[in-house]
């Protein structure tokens, strides 16, 4: 038993009344102590839920974001020529309702030259939703078996890569089993949003859903200077923008406009979002998008345009949003996105 974190655990876990929040070093220090596995599993179940319970601040998640940043391994800065790229932060357990264009998205940012990192494992607790991993592997394109020299390769030569937390974070593995144990998500699945697989300045761009994550991140990065960055509330917490209603962006408080509210009627884009059911149904998809762009499911389609388009935008690659949504049209009918996607499948061995 770590007594160090025994004395962690009583502050958090002390009751409605009498908790008291972690400060920074404090919750770096628990982070590490359940990476090294110096904690025991009572006590690291037992604080994952109280910490739940009490609900992380922005100091906690700041030093748990230190400890991350200690023992993960992360991507090399791009040559200082190089635009910073965008690091998508998703839900690691993935999506069950909605279909993802996230990967379609990252493939047309990356055909316009913008570098796209993203992360994520594979299937997890407590949702079991599609995650992103498995998406890319339907389409050919398998990152799990990659070094970090690999998808840092990729990342220098195609713009676009996939960090598989499994493999190049080991430490996190043995948490996971926490989640299906516990019931719920932990704080650790914010910390998952939030943390950054790369060493260089870059944009993150965050799914969120609830308004009180909204504000914990805010107070994290001013903790730890993390500019710039963009919350998105998205389709079941990812970054993807909504064709049924107007999707909410939050921007650093410092900002002179703190929010972006983009609404798909005022730009004719609207419609029903984009249902997943059989993910075998969503990989063809996916796949006529590429290949037979016209005879693709429309909502997919239009989320793929009305995703595009604001994020060619919203990464300086067009002067306003109607440009972006016509860049992204030209991209998909021109084939460039199935050009990248080839680029990719030519760099990645078959598994």
């Amino acid at each position: 038993m770590s007594q160090q974190f025994r004395e962690l655990l009583q502050k958090v876990g002390s009751g409605q009344h009498t908790h008291q929040d972690l400060t920074r070093p404090e919750a770096a220090l628990a982070a590490r102590l359940m990476l090294t596995g110096e904690a025991t599993p009572a006590q690291i179940g037992a604080f994952l839920i109280a910490h739940r319970i009490k609900r992380p601040t922005g100091q906690e998640l700041a030093g748990m974001l230190d400890t991350y940043d200690e023992f993960g391994q992360r991507l090399a800065p791009l040559p200082p020529e190089a635009p910073n790229p965008l690091v998508f932060g998703v839900p690691y357990d993935g999506r069950s309702r909605t279909a993802p264009v996230l990967p379609l998205v990252a493939l047309l940012l990356a055909v316009m030259g913008q570098p796209v990192i993203l992360h994520g494992a594979d299937t997890m607790p407590t949702k079991y939703g599609l995650p992103l991993v498995d998406i890319w592997a339907a389409l050919g394109l398998d990152f799990r078996a990659l070094a970090l020299t690999e998808i840092q390769s990729l990342l220098q030569e195609t713009h676009l890569t996939f960090y598989y937390t499994p493999r190049h974070f080991l430490a996190t593995l043995p948490l996971t089993e926490y989640r299906e144990q516990i019931g719920k998500r932990p704080p650790l699945a914010t910390l998952e949003l939030i943390w950054s697989p790369y060493a260089g300045p870059a944009r993150l761009v965050i799914g969120y859903v609830h308004p009180p994550t909204e504000k914990m991140i805010h107070e994290a990065f001013q903790a730890r200077g993390t500019s710039p960055y963009t919350l998105v509330k998205g389709l079941e917490g990812s970054c993807d923008l909504r064709l049924s209603q107007t999707t909410i962006v939050a921007l650093p408080p410092s900002q002179p406009t703190d929010y972006l509210k983009l609404d798909p009627y005022a730009s004719n884009m609207a419609g029903p979002d984009c249902v997943l059911t059989q993910a075998e149904d969503y990989y063809q998809a996916l796949r006529q998008l590429l290949y037979e762009p016209d005879s693709a499911p429309l909502a997919l389609r239009q989320a793929f345009l009305w995703n595009g388009g604001f994020y060619l935008w919203h990464a300086g690659l067009c002067t306003n949003l109607q440009q972006g949504l016509e860049l992204a049209r030209q991209s998909l009918q021109q084939g460039a996105l199935r050009q990248k996607w080839q680029q990719l499948q030519s760099r990645i061995p078959i598994s």
